[in-house]
């Protein structure tokens, strides 16, 4: 969520998630996924600073081993250990 002001100084707070696209004409103009527009006081470059920073926060406060993390611990070995798909498991006959 992003804090932005409308024209008549009211704040707004915002999904940014849910923009499409923003335009400066001469002012801000937000157009929203569901086709709604929001005008604002902000220039288009502080918006895109603010959903930056919102998402920097956002990622930096899920921290590691979570759902945003991509990297492999040490200990899960390396490429050519997995199987590879051409190969089938190999099975004990007992």
């Amino acid at each position: 969520m992003i804090h932005l002001t409308r024209l008549n100084n009211q704040p707004l707070v915002l999904n940014a998630d849910l923009i499409k696209y923003i335009e400066n004409a001469p002012d801000t103009v937000i157009t929203l996924l569901t086709g709604e527009k929001l005008v604002v006081r902000e220039s288009a470059d502080e918006v895109l600073d603010r959903i930056a920073e919102f998402h920097g926060r956002f990622y930096r406060r899920a921290g590691p081993g979570t759902l945003f993390d991509t990297s492999l611990p040490a200990e899960s070995g390396s490429a050519e250990d997995a199987p590879q798909p051409s190969e089938s498991p190999k099975h004990e006959k007992s």
